[in-house]
């Protein structure tokens, strides 16, 4: 490996903690899980967010290497899929906390799980732009592309898995139990809201583009 790149690894860190900090469908997900009192499944919907992240790197590196070629078509398509299966998930977990009410929050509930965690990843317009557009802006962080892949997939998973960690922790430790409910309800809200809204952006970006 050569020598690394200090400016480029530190902000490359920054932006990343930045992007994981932010709310997003993964977060209100991962929350809702944890919310729900069920935190196996909190983490195995984590393990999919992770596994989602790294097969979007594969895809990155494919795309670099010239193997891949997305267009922006194709790119914007996909994000419309991937907001509709975000709006989608949220509406069926909303129907099932609604049936809920009233009762004992059901740790076994379909909300999160390690296929959801992946889907809805894998489908998140946000991490799809920051791997193929942002992500190649920082595979000069050594001389060698391989070497610099390997460090920034294995920061990223760290990151991702750290932060995703303490969202988790958070919710346990000072999330009150009579309030895990409504917290489950207003996470899967605005799970609802940023599928809505990266529908209607990326179906405008759509209808632009064949203008």
């Amino acid at each position: 490996m050569g020598s690394i790149n200090v400016v480029l690894l530190g902000t490359y860190i920054g932006v990343v903690l930045t992007l994981l900090v932010t709310p997003g469908p993964v977060v209100a997900l991962v929350c809702a899980a944890a919310a729900r009192g069920n935190h196996a499944r909190a983490f195995l919907t984590l393990a999919g967010t992770n596994l989602a992240s790294l097969a979007l790197i594969a895809l990155a590196g494919l795309t670099l290497a010239g193997v891949v070629t997305l267009s922006s078509r194709l790119l914007n398509l996909v994000g419309l899929a991937g907001s509709l299966f975000i709006a989608i998930t949220a509406v069926q977990a909303l129907h099932a906390l609604r049936r809920e009410k009233g009762k004992k929050i059901s740790q076994n509930g379909g909300q999160g799980g390690f296929v959801v965690g992946f889907m809805t990843a894998i489908a998140n317009p946000k991490d799809i732009l920051f791997f193929i557009a942002f992500f190649p802006q920082f595979t000069g962080i050594t001389g060698e592309f391989s070497a610099s892949i390997t460090l920034l997939t294995a920061i990223w998973v760290v990151l991702d898995f750290s932060v995703l960690t303490l969202y988790i922790l958070a919710v346990k430790r000072w999330l009150p139990t009579k309030q895990s409910g409504r917290f489950a309800t207003f996470s899967s809200l605005i799970l609802l809201l940023i599928g809505v809204s990266g529908a209607g952006y990326s179906l405008l970006l759509i209808v632009n583009s064949q203008a």
